[in-house]
Formats: C-alpha cells, structure tokens, sequence
C-alpha cells in the first residue's frame, strides 16, 4: 500500500522502545482525579481512547512527583495510598493493549502549587515553593526551596519513575516547560538564587540535570526519557531561544527525546496553546532551532492537525516528531485516518477551547466536536439498533449532520432534508473568516461523513408537516436551527446594513474603511478582529458593560486581548437608537451619539425556530428536538444533543 504521509507513518526507535508512527499524544489531564489523586475509570477511558485511534505514545498528565512541596489536585503516585499503583498500571494496560506506548509526565508545579484545584481559596492556605523568595502576580506568598528540599524533590522524580515502570509505562516524561518547577529553576526569570542553582545558565540548569540523572538510575539503560521544554519562554525577562538551545544542550545526554514546547503558564498560555487568531504550527520554528543544534530527535507540538504539513516538517527534517493534544481530542482517530489516507474524513480542532475551559469550570473534559471525550466510559462504540428503523432530520446544520451520522452507522434508514442548497447551517457563514475556517470545514466534514455512511441527503427540500407525514418515518428529528435577531431599528434595511449570517455571501457590501459592529457578544467580538485584520478601522457596538459573555473562560480573555491588539474601538453601554448613512446612533447615559461608520453589520443574536418546530410536533412516533432550535446556544451542545438524539432512538 503506497500511504500518502510515509513519514508520519514511519517508526521510530527511541531507546531501546520502538514507535509505531511519529504521531504521539501529549499529555493532557484526564476526566477524572479521585480524592486521593488517583486516576479514576474516566480517566484510564479517557487515556485508552487515544491509543485506540492510533496514536505511537500516550502520555498521562501530570503525576505531581512530591506532594508535600506541591498540593495541586494532580495525580500522585506513591505506595502509601490505597489504589494508586493499581490505578496507573490498569490505565498502562488500556493504553499498550492497543499498540501504543503508555508514557507518564512527571511534574512538580513549583510556585503555581494548587492551580488545579476548583476551590482556589485553599491555595491561600497552603505554601507555595520556587526556587526563590517572592510573591506571585495574585498575591501569594512563595518560599525558596533549601538544598534539602530540592534533594528530595529529585529523590521523588526517581522514585516515581521506578514505580511507573513497575505499573507497566515504557516512557517518561519530564516536565521541564510552561512555568512549573523545572522550568522555574531554568528561567532567569523566576530564580534568583544565588547559590549554584541560580545565576549563569550552568547552574540553573543543574537541578533538570540532576532530576534527568536520577530518573535515568531507577528506570535504567534502554528506556526511553522525554524532556519537555518550553523553546523559550516568550516573556520579557524569561529566557530566549538561544538559551533554550543552551539548555536543550545540556540536557541531550541524559534523554532519548527533546520535545519542545512554547511560553509559560502564567505569561503565555495562548502561546503555549496556540489560539484560533495564530497559525498552526506557529512554534515550530523552535523545535526546529533546537534540532540543528543537538544529536537526539526532537519533537514539536502547538495547534498541529494538519496531515500535509505535519508530513512536511518531518520529510524536510524539521522535526522527528509530532505532538497533538487538543487535536486528539477532537478525532482522536486522527493518526489512524493519515495511515490509512482517510485524511479527509478527520475532524479538526476548532481552537474553541471548550476542552479547558470544561476543565477549569467542573474539573470535567468536553470536546466541542467530539462528544465523547471525558464520557468514554458511556460507551466508545456505536452500538447497532436493535430494530432497524426509518428517520427524517430536518435540518442540516452540525446538529442534524451529527445525529445522521450516528443513527445511520446504528443501522437506521436515514434521510436528511434541508431547506438550502448547501448544508452546515450557520457554520457555512465561518467560511469568509480566516481564523474560523474550521468552523465552516466542520460542516464539509461532517456532510462527508454523513454521505460515506449512507445517509440520503435531499437539499433544497423543505419539510412541512405534509411532506414529513408522507415519509411515515418511525422518528423525526427537528434540527431546524435557528435565525438571527435583526432589531427593529430605523435604518436597519438600509443598503449598508450586512446581517452578520449573510456576510459570506454579501462580503461585496462592504463599503468604506469603517465599519461599525452593533452587537458585542461572541458573534460580533470576532467579526471586528475579523474586519480589524482586514485593515479596518471597527467600531464595536455594545449596550452592556461587558463583551463576549457568551464565550468560554478560557477563549474570552484571549479574545479580548485580541480586540485590543487589533485596535478595535469598544463602545460599552451604547444603545442602538437608529441607523443612519454615516452610522448607528445610540443613547449613551440619555445623551444621543453617533458611531461612525459606513458599514454596519448586525451581530445581536439568534432566536430559535420555534415556528417551524410547533408544525412538525405530530409527524411521527417519536419525534426530537435538538440544536439552536431548542436554546441558541453552540456548537459543543448541537453536537452533543445530534450524537445522543441517535443513540435514543
């Protein structure tokens, strides 16, 4: 068979441990931590999938290698407490029995000691360690760890990786990036020791040498040790990339893989986690830096998803490997799709952050397009149908797509109808975004799907409640979606007025250098950076005090750091009065003001498509709603709903 990626197809040997392809998954904190910090059934489940999709390693996040220094609500590892051991080896063997390699990352969070827990009023409490005196941006106080508490700390890294190998692991990792303890001691940054763990890079470097060294003795020659770095930390006062290739320098010798990453926890984590508005693989050039300069493989990672060119920086030598952690989340059959050229049935990453965002709110996974994360233990397969059934969808948007693929590989008849001559519903209005064009590419492959499994598709086709009726089907499903809010203002039909759903189709409308925005919630936030980017110069319309409040907590900081980088003009508390040819007149504080602007798109929301559902409630036996056209709310949930709707009927 002649594979259309040989290079990330291809294995490789690191130590004395062969992978079977250069796609590894990083770590990633799983679904479920016990109160004793064990790894819970969702979380092994959670491990386990990603080995099942393909994937050459899976590595399990973070096993906190010392907790008297570090309390975070992490995994530990030790022989003390009921159920540990067991906990790790069961979650090794969900991972091996499926030909990948099981690999742990031993971590110690340092002065970031209790970030992780969903009470952060106990980090009050607690003692939090780095390698100097000082105070955190929060407040919290931080001790310097003395030589014997260092000497312990290295002492737990030794003895966690020899009981790893014990439960069955065949790598390990050792976190030396992103701002924990590791990287706390390496960055010039945060130590100020003066003693020879701080000062010229020698010594700064010398406790991951130290812990490297031990790790090395209780795991022994031939087994595979990773170190995970941040290439530079990205932050004025942290250290740049020519003192990560230093560093990566020092280290070669006592690892088998040098894996590098990108910024810091607490000044970088939408470098560290590349967000939708930077390019895919835009720390690459680190990995690449590094490997010019040391003999041992290195690997990258940062928003890589792409099969083309995750070829490319291995077949140029850029890189030995790949590392994908949110990208498997989203398929995580992703490195089984590239061997088997199936490239374009793989679902993409939308950067959404709803995964972390899921985690920092409930301590829970969820995946915006893959409704299975974190809930793996309610089944990983689609199950046949017990008796076979006819269903029409209506309605062909992420939901209705989502529940056809699943009632279809279920076995049922399915016939999907919509309105339009395309499908993906409001998805197709993402495709005339640059930073969202997964969004739109979602509903391509979704209809992808949906086709390669059978599903009868009949576009430009609107079901009443005669024509469903006429189909006699066992269920329907009512997909509808929704339609978006258009204010009843004066002006607002006005030649200049783009309702944002149609701006794909409409984008010749756009007149002049300013536009105004009128609505300041997810939808109307990301059109202005959209505009801004285009050189415009955008007024953003908002009657609240606040922006995006519909958005996540881990992509509205981030979001509005970008409207800020973009130079969009935010006008808080301003209520769209009327439109006029030079722009929205609004009421501010009982005063009118006009926002300038000779193009004005309308972003105020969606409603439900209540009408059309109240005509289609007795078509069927069984019938089910689900999507916008319950509750506006998002894609996560459109999936969600449209994956179970098909495993209930």
């Amino acid at each position: 068979m002649e594979r259309k990626y040989p290079n990330l197809c291809k294995p490789i040997t690191l130590g004395r441990v062969t992978f079977r392809n250069r796609m590894f998954s990083a770590p990633m904190s799983g679904a479920e931590i016990t109160p004793e910090c064990n790894i819970g059934l969702r979380s092994t489940a959670f491990y386990e999938l990603r080995a099942k999709g393909g994937a050459a390693a899976v590595t399990v996040s973070e096993l906190m290698v010392h907790p008297k220094t570090d309390a975070s609500h992490a995994f530990h590892l030790n022989t003390q407490t009921v159920g540990s051991v067991p906990s790790f080896t069961y979650t090794a063997d969900a991972i091996r029995r499926h030909g990948a390699v099981a690999s742990v990352e031993l971590s110690h969070s340092g002065q970031y000691a209790g970030t992780y827990l969903l009470d952060k009023e106990k980090k009050d409490v607690m003692v939090q360690y780095g390698p100097s005196e000082g105070t955190r941006p929060d407040g919290i106080r931080v001790a310097a760890l003395t030589k014997e508490q260092i000497a312990e700390i290295v002492a737990a890294y030794a003895e966690n990786a020899r009981l790893a190998k014990l439960c069955g692991y065949q790598m390990i990792m050792v976190h030396g990036g992103h701002g924990w303890l590791i990287n706390q001691f390496l960055s010039p940054y945060f130590n100020h020791r003066e003693d020879e763990y701080g000062g010229s890079l020698e010594n700064r470097v010398r406790l991951a040498r130290e812990v490297l060294q031990a790790v090395r003795d209780a795991v022994g020659p031939g087994f595979p040790i990773e170190f995970r770095m941040s290439g530079a930390e990205l932050f004025e006062g942290g250290y740049t990339l020519e003192e990560g290739i230093r560093i990566a320098q020092a280290v070669e010798e006592l690892v088998d893989l040098i894996h590098v990453s990108a910024g810091s926890y607490k000044y970088g984590f939408s470098i560290t986690h590349p967000s939708m508005f930077r390019e895919h693989g835009c720390n690459v050039y680190l990995a690449e830096a590094i490997k010019k300069q040391v003999s041992k493989p290195v690997a990258t990672i940062g928003a890589l998803n792409d099969p083309a060119q995750m070829e490319e920086l291995i077949a140029s030598g850029k890189v030995d490997i790949v590392v994908m952690g949110r990208a498997l989340l989203a398929d995580p059959e992703l490195p089984s799709k590239v061997a088997e050229n199936r490239e374009e049935e793989i679902v993409r990453c939308l950067r959404c952050f709803v995964c972390m965002a899921e985690r920092g709110a409930t301590q829970t996974r969820r995946c915006s397009v893959n409704p299975r994360i974190g809930r793996e233990l309610d089944g990983m397969e689609i199950l046949p149908a017990r008796k076979k059934k006819k269903v029409l969808i209506v309605g062909g948007g992420v939901a209705g797509l989502q529940c056809a693929i699943t009632a279809a590989q279920r076995g049922h008849k399915v016939v999907l109808c919509e309105k339009d001559d395309t499908l993906g519903g409001i998805l197709r209005c993402e495709q005339a975004v640059d930073f969202k064009h997964e969004m739109y590419e979602l509903g391509v492959t979704l209809e992808h799907q949906a086709r390669e499994e059978g599903v009868e598709i009949r576009l430009s086709t609107e079901v009443t409640e005669e024509y469903a009726l006429a189909q006699a089907a066992d269920a329907v499903v009512l997909a509808v979606g929704s339609e978006p809010i258009v204010p009843p203002l004066p002006g607002i039909d006005g030649e200049q007025v783009i309702v944002v759903n149609d701006y794909y189709r409409q984008k010749d409308r756009v007149k002049g250098d300013e536009i105004v925005v009128l609505g300041g919630g997810l939808a109307g936030c990301e059109s202005a950076i959209h505009f801004a980017k285009e050189g415009k110069k955008v007024h953003l319309v908002e009657m609240r005090d606040a922006l995006a409040v519909d958005a996540n907590i881990r992509h509205r900081p981030i979001l509005l750091a970008e409207l800020e980088k973009q130079g969009v003009i935010c006008h808080m508390e301003h209520c769209g009065l009327r439109i006029e040819k030079e722009g929205v007149v609004c009421s501010v504080g009982g005063q009118e003001a006009l926002v300038p602007g000779s193009t004005v798109i309308c972003a105020v929301g969606q409603r439900s498509r209540r009408s059309v559902v109240d005509k289609l409630l007795d078509t069927a036996p069984i019938i089910k709603q689900i999507g916008d056209c319950v509750r506006p709310a998002n894609i996560c949930l459109a999936v969600y709903e449209g994956y179970h709707a098909a495993l209930d009927i």
